[in-house]
């Protein structure tokens, strides 16, 4: 699964619309228009992408590489919580904790609970409802740090009953 269709997934899993949609880039630090939108939300052609840090564009389709969907990640936090209050002295940096592309459904899981406030229950709720069985200690190992004894990768298939969770808790037409 790659990253555009990871954002597909959580567009409709949270019914965003397409401004919302920019303006979540932006709260993320990226300037998108609403055409570049639907050409990140186009399904890719092929399974290669380009994780390297590049955008690959093409008429068709804008590929959304790791830095780009960790700002829309970052910036559907702010979407949804506000603005964090910065203290004087501190400086605003953003949170990027993609290091390669195994962790980036780690990331998706852990910003996505913060973004919609959802509690360890939540999260095992939403897994149920996708018809996966997930104890307390195999989420709290995929929401660890990245390097920590107990750290878990999060596969592309608990990534994808999370979408189709959220997507059923939170869409009426599903």
């Amino acid at each position: 699964m790659d990253n555009n269709d990871i954002l597909i997934r959580l567009r409709f899993a949270l019914d965003i619309k397409n401004t919302d949609m920019v303006e979540i880039f932006k709260l993320g630090g990226v300037e998108v228009t609403k055409e570049e939108v639907l050409k990140i939300l186009t399904k890719t052609e092929d399974e290669e992408a380009d994780f390297s840090g590049k955008i690959i564009e093409n008429e068709e389709q804008i590929r959304c590489n790791n830095r780009m969907f960790e700002s829309f990640l970052n910036g559907l936090i702010t979407f949804k919580r506000g603005t964090k209050e910065v203290k004087p002295g501190q400086k605003v940096q953003p949170d990027y904790s993609i290091h390669n592309h195994a962790s980036i459904n780690n990331v998706l899981l852990k910003k996505v609970k913060i973004a919609l406030s959802l509690t360890g229950e939540d999260m095992l709720d939403i897994f149920h409802d996708a018809g996966v069985n997930m104890t307390k200690g195999e989420l709290g190992d995929m929401l660890r740090k990245e390097g920590h004894r107990n750290y878990k990768p999060c596969g592309n298939g608990y990534a994808r009953n999370f979408l189709k969770g959220l997507a059923i808790q939170y869409r009426d037409d599903v």
